[in-house]
C-alpha cells in the first residue's frame, strides 16, 4: 500500500477517497445486521458501483434481518506482512425488486462464493465510511 504516515505514527486515519480505494479493490467483507438489539454477522463477497455496495443472498437469516432493520454495518480489511488496514461502512440496505435495478446489479458480474442459488440482490447505500491503516513494528519501550 502507498499510505504516508506522518511523524512515524503507526496508525493512519484514512480519508473517504483512501477508504473507497480499498473497498473498491477488495471483494470480501463482513455484513453486520441487528434485529431486536441482537447483532448478527455474515461473511460476504461484494461488488461496488457508484459508491454503493452490492451483494447477493438467498432466503435465510441475512435476508430476513436486513429487511426488518435496514441499518447495517459493513467491514472489510487486509493484512500483509508489514501492514494492515480496516474500513467500516455504515449504511442502509435494500433488497432490489425493480427489474432495472436488478439488471444493473447483474451487470457487475457478482458471483456467489459457493455453488448455491442466491437470487436476491442487496444494495447498501453508505451514510458514513471510516478507515485506518496500520504499520506493523516492534512494541515500543516505555519511557521512564
Amino acid at each position: 500500500m502507498m499510505f504516508e504516515h506522518e511523524d512515524g505514527d503507526p496508525i493512519l486515519t484514512l480519508d473517504d477517497e483512501q477508504s473507497w480505494k480499498l473497498i473498491d479493490s477488495t471483494k470480501h467483507g463482513r455484513l453486520v445486521v441487528t434485529v431486536a438489539g441482537e447483532p448478527d454477522i455474515f461473511p460476504v463477497n461484494y461488488a461496488t458501483s457508484g459508491r454503493k455496495l452490492f451483494l447477493r443472498t438467498a432466503p435465510g437469516n441475512k435476508l430476513a434481518e436486513l429487511t426488518i432493520n435496514s441499518k447495517v454495518l459493513f467491514e472489510t480489511d487486509g493484512v500483509l506482512s508489514e501492514e494492515a488496514w480496516s474500513v467500516v461502512l455504515r449504511g442502509t440496505a435494500r433488497v432490489l425488486d425493480q427489474s432495472a435495478d436488478i439488471a444493473e446489479a447483474e451487470a457487475l458480474g457478482l458471483k456467489p462464493w459457493v455453488p448455491t442459488l442466491k437470487d436476491f440482490y442487496v444494495e447498501i447505500t453508505p451514510t458514513s465510511v471510516s478507515g485506518r491503516h496500520f504499520q506493523f513494528g516492534e512494541h515500543p519501550e516505555r519511557e521512564i
